[in-house]
């Protein structure tokens, strides 16, 4: 008997390779993903202005970011925004500046998918064979109460269905949001809050993903870096000690072999 609904994730139509170049931008939970790439020596930035919430804030990041990543992750949390009522301009964050500045505003769906669609033709624009793969944020957010956040969260769903549903897009879905709500729908997978996906549910999550997305190469090459990234992050007891010493000189010979192997490797 099964006891759990298993999300089924489509195939993309691309692979991330070992240490690949990578961009996240969106919600504290493509921090969190993020850190995972970069603990496992994927070049990746995240957030590099903060963290951002709604597509417009999106946007911003990546007209001001001007690499061009081969990946792009971008995470939508909310639709709601922020005008600084002097100018009218959206901001990305009040700065804990008095809330009678600002006046708040709910995107549609139509302006949602067009601020992702000004997003995707930037990073286009900029390298056309970059993919791009967008999520929906799993947390729910108190402030807006939960009726309020479950309509902002179809919002976006809505708004990335009709990014996706375009073939010339070439856009990818990853259902970060319906993993957690339909395969982990249990407060135990949540941190204390109850709100945000616990530990263990961002590395169930890293490996759904990194079981569809990541090639075969870069699979080989996380089960080499697994044993090296644990000695380098474990404690010692006495770190003047003969046998760590020996084991630190063999882990860091095994570690040039791995940037032999895999050139865009650093420790």
């Amino acid at each position: 008997m099964e006891f759990r609904t298993i999300v089924d994730i489509p195939k993309p139509d691309f692979e991330i390779g070992p240490c690949e170049e990578m961009l996240f931008v969106g919600s504290c939970f493509a921090t969190e993903i993020g850190r995972r790439f970069q603990e496992e020596k994927f070049r990746a930035v995240v957030n590099p202005y903060g963290v951002m919430y709604n597509p417009a804030s999106i946007l911003h990041t990546v007209e001001r970011w001007t690499t061009s990543p081969c990946v792009v992750f971008l995470t939508l949390g909310t639709n709601h925004i922020y005008r600084l009522k002097e100018t009218g301009e959206i901001v990305d964050n009040c700065q804990k500046r008095p809330a009678s500045l600002f006046t708040e505003e709910e995107l549609s769906v139509e302006a949602c998918a067009n601020y992702l669609q000004q997003t995707i033709d930037i990073l286009r624009q900029r390298n056309p064979q970059v993919h791009i793969v967008l999520t929906v944020s799993p947390i729910r957010y108190r402030k807006y109460g939960y009726h309020e956040s479950q309509l902002s969260k179809a919002t976006l769903l809505l708004a990335v269905e009709k990014i996706c549903a375009n073939p010339c897009q070439s856009v990818s879905y990853f259902p970060a949001y319906e993993i957690v709500n339909d395969e982990l729908r249990d407060y135990r997978f949540y941190k204390e809050d109850m709100l945000h996906p616990s530990d263990q549910a961002v590395e169930y999550i890293w490996q759904r993903l990194s079981d569809v997305y990541l090639s075969a190469e870069a699979k080989a090459f996380l089960k080499e870096w697994a044993p090296l990234k644990a000695v380098l992050n474990h404690k010692p007891f006495d770190p003047d000690s003969e046998d760590y010493r020996a084991l630190m000189d063999k882990t860091m010979l095994k570690v040039a072999a791995l940037q032999k192997k895999y050139p865009n490797f650093a420790v």
